[in-house]
């Protein structure tokens, strides 16, 4: 929720957007999100991968080619990333991966406002809305001299930290539906549905490769079963054939049974009993002192006060108060 509230504050901004992450924790996702939310969404999203890229490509692929630049080149020239973005979004991903000679032209170019492509002696102007993505730790590529520093502040104006899965394993059962609906509009297989045991097993796995891992997995599970009900065996089965750890869920310790019948008490005098029973270890442990039990407690002193004044009379209180 906190990420979502970032990015939707960073939406409304033109200012650069660097998202930090691991891979496979939905930082392209989150930089569609944020140009679908902005005032430019009905501009081009452009994406540029810095890895998928040859180096000697770069260039060409950022400013365009201007018409018959080198040998072989396209008569009509062709545009770069950076025209074909214009009004819009360019999505640098894998910024880490950026070659330092790319990166002094890059920087040139935000701070311009302007490119120039091969082969052309024109600058060409361009408004576009850069956020860029990496999942390597960039200060200490500054400081290893392996990413220029001037770049890197004009970059990260407004940092948005993509936590990894298993930060967030209470979202896990929320990912499975949204992932498992996805998979079968795609036609990967029946909607599939975990029951509770099979779906705690999936939440206590470590995903190093984060939801990318996740979905890999719920893609197995879709296109090796013939029902849509998923069981634990079901899922450590395709758990250790990938190679994964399968961690054993967390389980609750068992509830102690319930009296019945007519022992059972109103729900108020069994919280009220409760309440008495904290209150009366909170002041046994500091000595009678109440406001180091009201502390302990959590509460005010005047709170913890007002609980005594109404327990006043109580067998269990007439020797501690």
């Amino acid at each position: 929720m906190e990420v979502k509230r970032q990015a939707r504050r960073a939406a409304q901004s033109s200012s650069p957007v660097l998202l930090l992450g691991e891979t496979g924790t939905g930082k392209e996702l989150l930089a569609h999100a944020i140009h679908a939310a902005s005032p430019r969404a009905g501009r081009p999203f452009v994406s540029v991968n810095m890895a998928a890229v040859p180096e000697t490509l770069l260039e060409a692929e950022f400013f365009g080619v201007a018409p018959g630049a080198y040998t072989g080149a396209d008569k009509k020239g062709r545009d770069g990333k950076f025209k074909l973005a214009d009004g819009g979004t360019l999505f640098l991903d894998e910024l880490g991966d950026m070659p330092m000679a790319m990166q002094v032209k890059l920087l040139r170019a935000l701070q311009e406002g302007e490119i120039e492509p091969l082969g052309s002696n024109q600058l060409v102007p361009f408004d576009v809305r850069v956020v860029a993505a990496t999942s390597r730790d960039l200060p200490l590529m500054v400081r290893e001299g392996r990413f220029r520093e001037d770049l890197y502040y004009r970059l990260n104006v407004l940092p948005i930290r993509v936590p990894p899965l298993r930060e967030r394993q209470s979202d896990v059962p929320l990912l499975i539906e949204a992932l498992c609906e996805d998979i079968a509009a795609r036609g990967g297989g029946p909607q599939l549905e975990f029951g509770a045991e099979a779906q705690a097993l999936l939440a206590a796995q470590p995903w190093r490769g984060n939801i990318r891992e996740l979905r890999n997995v719920l893609e197995q599970l879709a296109l090796r079963t013939d029902s849509p009900l998923i069981d634990p065996a079901q899922v450590d089965e395709v758990l250790r054939e990938a190679g994964l750890p399968a961690l054993a869920p967390v389980r609750a310790a068992p509830a102690a049974a319930t009296p019945a019948g007519p022992d059972l008490r109103p729900l108020a005098e069994q919280v009220a009993e409760l309440e008495r029973r904290a209150i009366a270890d909170a002041l046994a442990r500091t000595g009678g002192n109440r406001s180091a039990a009201a502390k302990l407690l959590g509460i005010s002193r005047a709170s913890l006060y007002d609980r005594l004044a109404a327990m006043e009379g109580l067998p269990e209180f007439q020797t501690t108060v």
